[in-house]
């Protein structure tokens, strides 16, 4: 592991977050999660992280949790970052603490089109279990979604 990744600290996500999350989630989808969303998360009650290295936001993650189960609604790393290992350690954390408030089991949607995450989640023993038909907005048409799930932890 770099001594970056380990500088690294995972933080909750607070409204001064807001700004600094949606910009990243905008660079890394063409069909992007707001800001009211990221918003109506936090207010709701569900687990949102940011991680970061220093002030330099590198990641975020969203886990809505109902009784024993969770549900990984949206998680992204600054494209500069990717491939550097920062993904599954922020994946890590949001299982871990997803487990720790008591989840059994987490699941998760991601597009065919999403090569690496889709590799990631495999990585980390997500397996396929559903698919969901046009479940994405996409450029042209609509996208599926693969239905993913995992024991914790």
């Amino acid at each position: 592991m770099t001594q970056a990744l380990l500088r690294a600290e995972f933080l909750p996500m607070h409204e001064r977050d807001l700004e600094g999350v949606t910009a990243l989630e905008a660079s890394l989808q063409v069909f992007p999660w707001s800001r009211g969303n990221f918003s109506d998360s936090m207010n709701a009650g569900h687990s949102v992280w940011v991680l970061r290295e220093g002030v330099d936001l590198i990641g975020f993650s969203v886990v809505m949790s109902v009784i024993d189960e969770a549900h990984l609604l949206n998680i992204g790393v600054c494209k500069q970052h990717q491939g550097r290992g920062y993904g599954a350690r922020l994946l890590r954390h949001t299982m871990e603490c997803a487990h720790l408030g008591g989840a059994g089991r987490m699941f998760l949607e991601v597009r065919p089109s999403n090569a690496r995450a889709v590799e990631l989640y495999r990585h980390f023993g997500f397996r396929q279990i559903g698919l969901r038909k046009g479940y994405y907005p996409a450029v042209v048409g609509r996208e599926d979604g693969l239905v993913f799930d995992r024991e914790l932890p």
